[in-house]
């Protein structure tokens, strides 16, 4: 019995997906200049200095919520507006360079009817996205786009649902459209999204990771200095400096890891008679301040040997500081 049920479940989720997924392929098909219209509609009236304002009620009403959600993060200003608290003062959000995007499945919701007259003399203009695209709304409206279906997912042919998903990739493909007119690409996504895995990687540099107290030794240091400053500085790594550069940085000369200590270990006799100089890494791979962290992460991973420590350093190779691959890991770019 278990195994039956399994099965019809399955089935039935396949139809549905299936039902919609024709319906989104039908409706690309046909898309035609009144999709074009619409987003060159909504792109000028974000040029001029004003905002899309979705609307409609019940599921069209969450799809539109949705969708100026979408709108927002890609770079284009939007926000929903409830038809029924819009005729109750919620229309004082609309501006005189503002378009409408307005959303039914019926083409002819009695709420955006009943706000428009007022909501047409407040703003730009109206576009909309209709299930039934010859519906009253259609007459109302400066650009309509069809999201007509020939049947509901749901078997009784009732509850929206590809109707639903088509408006809702209408929707998508608007923000798309506009997105791409704009030229909003990572780096703007990337400040708008700061806590997410993309913000962090376009937006997160080396000096807002790197640690700027770490071991600092000079050449000749010997082997027991270089261990206790290892255990003082647990970074993995440490810097030998020589001299100092024009702006009073101590310059770089090399690198000693926790893994060149074992090397050196390696060879018994004569361990503590070693220098700095003796075991460290000359002329070591570096970073600017200015690196993106996810940069940082790509440069100390894509090479024969990993590399666990990372000096970063300025124009004259003064050093700032130092990146550890574990702290890139711990903020999720790893």
């Amino acid at each position: 019995m278990a195994q039956q049920n399994s099965q019809k479940i399955l089935e039935e989720a396949r139809r549905v997906l299936s039902v919609e997924a024709e319906t989104l392929s039908t409706a690309a098909a046909r898309l035609d200049q009144s999709f074009v219209d619409t987003v060159l509609a909504l792109h000028s009236a974000l040029k001029a200095g004003g905002k899309i304002v979705t609307s409609g009620v019940g599921k069209s009403g969450n799809v539109a919520q949705k969708v100026a959600a979408t709108l927002t993060s890609t770079g284009s200003m939007a926000v929903f507006l409830h038809p029924t608290e819009a005729v109750h003062g919620d229309l004082g959000i609309l501006g005189p360079k503002d378009v409408l995007l307005l959303f039914s499945h019926s083409g002819a919701s009695q709420e955006l009817l009943l706000m428009l007259p007022a909501a047409r003399a407040l703003c730009a203009g109206v576009c909309s996205i209709l299930g039934n695209p010859k519906g009253t709304l259609s007459a109302q409206s400066d650009a309509v786009i069809s999201s007509s279906i020939s049947a509901e997912a749901c078997s009784d042919n009732l509850a929206p649902t590809a109707s639903s998903t088509l408006a809702m990739a209408i929707g998508d493909a608007i923000a798309m459209s506009l997105k791409s007119l704009a030229g909003f690409g990572p780096d703007h996504f990337a400040r708008l999204h700061p806590g997410g895995s993309l913000g962090k990687r376009l937006l997160t540099k080396a000096s807002d990771l790197m640690h700027t107290e770490i071991a600092m030794l000079s050449p000749d240091e010997s082997m027991e200095n270089i261990v206790v400053a290892l255990t003082k500085y647990p970074h993995s790594g440490a810097c030998v400096v020589d001299g100092t550069t024009a702006s009073g940085k101590p310059r770089l000369a090399g690198v000693i890891t926790e893994g060149d200590i074992r090397r050196a270990i390696s060879r018994k006799e004569g361990f503590f008679q070693l220098r700095a100089r003796d075991i460290m890494t000359k002329k070591p791979a570096t970073a600017g301040a200015d690196i993106k962290a996810s940069d940082a992460l790509e440069l100390m991973e894509q090479r024969e040997r990993q590399l666990s420590f990372l000096p970063i350093v300025d124009s004259e190779g003064g050093c700032l500081g130092a990146l550890r691959i574990h702290d890139l890991i711990l903020i999720g770019l790893g």
